[in-house]
C-alpha cells in the first residue's frame, strides 16, 4: 500500500501567481506513485521499480533538470532492510519553458530501482520522501511520500520495469563513441567546459547535458554543435561558495539527447 502525502511551498519558481488560488484548481494529487517489486539477480540484489503518474498536463524533472528546473531527491534513510538503492534513468525528454530548457518527464514514468538488502532473508519496505519540482501553467516543489514493502520477486520480470531499463540511453559503446575530450579553463565565474564527442548523429536536433559528477557543482545548459561526426557541447560550471574548485574529468557524465535514441558518456580525457 502506497501512502501519499504532499508538501506545497509557498516560494513558486515559476510563475509569481499566489499559491492559495492555484491549489484549489490543482489535482489532487499531482503525483501517483506506485512500487513494483521486480526480481531477484544473482548477485542478491533485488530489481524494483517506483511508477510515477503525474496528473494530465503536468511534468517533472530527470537527475540534470536543466536550468529551469529543479533535480529529484530521493531519501532513503529511514527504509527497512535496504542497504542501498541505485536509480536507473530511462531517456528523458527536452521541454521549452519561458524561453529556457527543461529535462524531464510527462505523464507516467518508471525509474527502475537496483535495492541492496542488508539481510537476504527479511523483506524490504521501500520508504522515501521524493523531493520534487512539478509544472503545468506554474511551477511549485512537490513533496512525495512512499511507504511499500516490496513482495516475495516475481517469476519472471514485470514488462514495466523491463520497458523502462530498455529506455536508457544507450552507452557509449553501444552508440558507437569513439572519442571523448573535455576542455577545461577558467572563466569569470567558474570554469568553462568544452565537450567534443565523436559519434555518429543521433537524429533530429540534438541536445547534450553535462554533469561535473559533483553535486554541488552548478552546469550551465550547453551550447551544443555538430560538425559531421563531432558533437560539441560548452558549458560554464560554478560552484556555490564562489571560490576555487576542482573538477575530475574521468568523473564528468555527458548525455547527448538525440531524435532517435540518447547516449550516456561517462568521463572524458584532456582535449
Amino acid at each position: 500500500m502506497i501512502n501519499l502525502s504532499r508538501l506545497l511551498s509557498p516560494l513558486l519558481f515559476g510563475l509569481s501567481t499566489a499559491l492559495p488560488a492555484w491549489s484549489q484548481a490543482m489535482p489532487d494529487p499531482v503525483v501517483r506513485a506506485e512500487a513494483l517489486s521486480g526480481w531477484n539477480l544473482p548477485d542478491g540484489r533485488r530489481v524494483a521499480a517506483l511508477r510515477l503518474t503525474l496528473a494530465p498536463g503536468w511534468k517533472t524533472y530527470w537527475r540534470a533538470p536543466g536550468d529551469a528546473g529543479i533535480p529529484p531527491h530521493f531519501d532513503w534513510s529511514r527504509a527497512g532492510n535496504i542497504e542501498d538503492v541505485q536509480i536507473s534513468w530511462p531517456t528523458p525528454h527536452v521541454f521549452a519553458d519561458n524561453g529556457m530548457r527543461s529535462v524531464g518527464y510527462s505523464g507516467e514514468v518508471v525509474l527502475p530501482l537496483h535495492i541492496t538488502p542488508k539481510r537476504s532473508d527479511r523483506p524490504m519496505r521501500l520508504r522515501t520522501t521524493v523531493s520534487m519540482g512539478v509544472c503545468a501553467d506554474i511551477c511549485i516543489p512537490y513533496q512525495l511520500e512512499v511507504n511499500a514493502e516490496l513482495a516475495p520477486p516475481a517469476s519472471s520480470p514485470p514488462p514495466a520495469i523491463v520497458a523502462a531499463l530498455a529506455d536508457m540511453p544507450y552507452s557509449a559503446g553501444e552508440a558507437g563513441v569513439t572519442g571523448a575530450t573535455c576542455v577545461i579553463a577558467p572563466s569569470d565565474h567558474g570554469m568553462q567546459v568544452t565537450a567534443r564527442i565523436t559519434l555518429p548523429h543521433t537524429g533530429g536536433t540534438e541536445a547534450a547535458v553535462i554533469e561535473a559528477g559533483n553535486p554541488a557543482i552548478w552546469v550551465s545548459e550547453p551550447a551544443t554543435q555538430r560538425y559531421g561526426d563531432t558533437l560539441t557541447a560548452t558549458s560554464e560550471m560554478m560552484h556555490p561558495s564562489g571560490g576555487p574548485f576542482s573538477v575530475d574529468r574521468s568523473a564528468i557524465r555527458i548525455t547527448v539527447l538525440g531524435g532517435n535514441y540518447a547516449v550516456d558518456i561517462r568521463g572524458c580525457t584532456a582535449g
